[in-house]
């Protein structure tokens, strides 16, 4: 893997030379299976993958990895949908949130909505999202009592880009809010989280579990990049605390992709138990890497606090990153 240094930068968007490397990389479809043009990695050769490119670049790496995760889908779409979508270079990414409305009409849904914090958002070829489901006016609930809702692929044609990513860090993930008005899709579009129509194994693995263990490597590649560059600024004890704690991050993550390789193989199910644990593991792991970078800035010196140095576009992108609703208890954010 030889990527473009050259062109990576702390800009509000990746150079044409970044796009294209990516895309002549295949990056986009690291989960995608071989069949419809992927490279249909393993959950733990993906995983590396995404690791080595937040550790060359934080934007690159969280880029590639919302994307690809939203790519990642094709498992949810039924095979004849899949093959649409995917008939030529496809690049899925969107939301997380529930911020619209999918308003039954026939065998079809009528969406609303401002969607925010779409990772990727100028390089998509198709948005994702989740709508609240209406019928005749009303909105449809669960047995439960909570809102029926489905997640949606649609044209990025169909969607006008809201530009409000500002943000210290990450800023090449150009993660802006999406509007869709009254786009009318056809339900073979929609899809469930952890309802699967292909075989692969990486299909297997729980949302959840995957979703953690994706983001969780980014952390650990930008830890390592910033240990890596204050090495050469400060002595090598000095950076002991951080290099403990990403030895240690490694090794949990391979622990749990053994965990669930040995699951998957066996044919057992993800118990919620072991999903409470996983995201727990995870949660600790990156609340550590934080506070060994926070504790090893200082020592940088001034060079940290310049916006044109390397340590500090890694610490903006690192802390911007850090905000991700998955390890936060705050707003839903990218």
């Amino acid at each position: 893997m030889q990527p473009p240094r050259e062109y990576l930068n702390d800009a509000a968007v990746f150079r044409k030379e970044v796009l294209q490397w990516i895309e002549e990389e295949n990056l986009w479809n690291i989960w995608v299976p071989k069949a419809f043009g992927g490279l249909e990695c393993s959950l733990s050769d993906g995983l590396k993958t995404l690791q080595a490119l937040a550790r060359l670049d934080g934007s690159l790496g969280w880029t590639v990895t919302l994307c690809s995760g939203a790519n990642f889908f094709i498992g949810n779409l039924r095979p004849e949908v899949a093959q649409e979508v995917f008939a030529q270079s496809a690049i899925l990414g969107g939301s997380g949130g529930m911020f619209g409305t999918a308003e039954k009409e026939g065998d079809a849904y009528r969406l609303n909505g401002t969607w925010r914090y779409a990772t990727g958002a100028p390089y998509l070829t198709h948005f994702t999202l989740n709508a609240k489901i209406i019928e005749n006016g009303v909105e449809l609930k669960n047995e439960d009592g909570t809102l029926k809702f489905l997640s949606f692929v649609i044209p990025a044609t169909e969607v006008t880009i809201i530009e409000d990513w500002q943000t210290m860090g990450l800023k090449a993930s150009a993660t802006h809010s999406f509007e869709v008005n009254d786009v009318v899709v056809h339900e073979r579009f929609s899809f469930i989280y952890n309802q699967f129509y292909h075989p692969q194994t990486v299909f297997k693995i729980h949302f959840s579990v995957f979703a953690d263990l994706t983001l969780w490597v980014n952390y650990i590649g930008m830890a390592d990049h910033f240990m890596e560059e204050s090495a050469k600024i400060v002595s090598t004890d000095r950076i002991d605390s951080l290099a403990s704690v990403i030895r240690s991050a490694n090794q949990e993550v391979a622990e749990i992709v053994q965990t669930v390789d040995e699951l998957i193989d066996s044919q057992k199910s993800f118990t919620g138990s072991l999903i409470k644990e996983v995201h727990g593991v995870a949660s600790a792991s990156v609340k550590k890497l934080s506070e060994a970078i926070i504790n090893l800035y200082p020592m940088v010196g001034i060079k940290g606090s310049k916006e044109d140095h390397i340590l500090n576009q890694i610490f903006r992108d690192y802390f911007t990153a850090t905000q991700h609703h998955i390890f936060t208890k705050g707003e839903k954010v990218l």
